[in-house]
């Protein structure tokens, strides 16, 4: 299994959130685990910069050669930037997932207090929760 970064939180749903203490603008990306899941990610739709969003909402869609998976809100908030670079080339998700494979940042609204912590994730992903 890939490690799993000490400095970001994370959703039930395989999302990885970054920029979480200072509380202002979220970097979000799917984790290396739903990555390896979902095998060669062939195409990524991700929410206009301007949307907003509300956490739980199904914002966009990750379409690998397996299957094709809905991407869901983290949080709150508006949609300040989305990363092209993984629009034309949706291989980053697989090959930098933590890096240059992020998906949109969003400026928060409210709190981020239901994310997972990175033991938490981890217990998750091990079957242990």
């Amino acid at each position: 299994m890939s490690s799993i970064p000490e400095n970001l939180h994370y959703t039930k749903e395989h999302e990885w959130i970054g920029g979480v203490d200072d509380g202002l603008t979220l970097t979000v990306g799917i984790t290396a685990y739903a990555a390896e899941a979902l095998g060669d990610v062939v195409y990524v739709q991700v929410p206009e910069v301007g949307a907003s969003i509300a956490t739980g909402d199904a914002i966009g869609e990750v379409e690998s050669t397996k299957s094709v998976s809905d991407i869901f809100a983290p949080v709150t908030g508006e949609v300040v930037e989305v990363n092209q670079a993984v629009v034309d080339d949706p291989s980053l998700v697989n090959s930098d997932s933590y890096g240059d494979g992020w998906l949109f940042r969003v400026r928060l609204e409210g709190s981020a207090d239901d994310l997972l912590s990175p033991e938490e994730y981890t217990a998750l992903t091990s079957g242990e929760s």
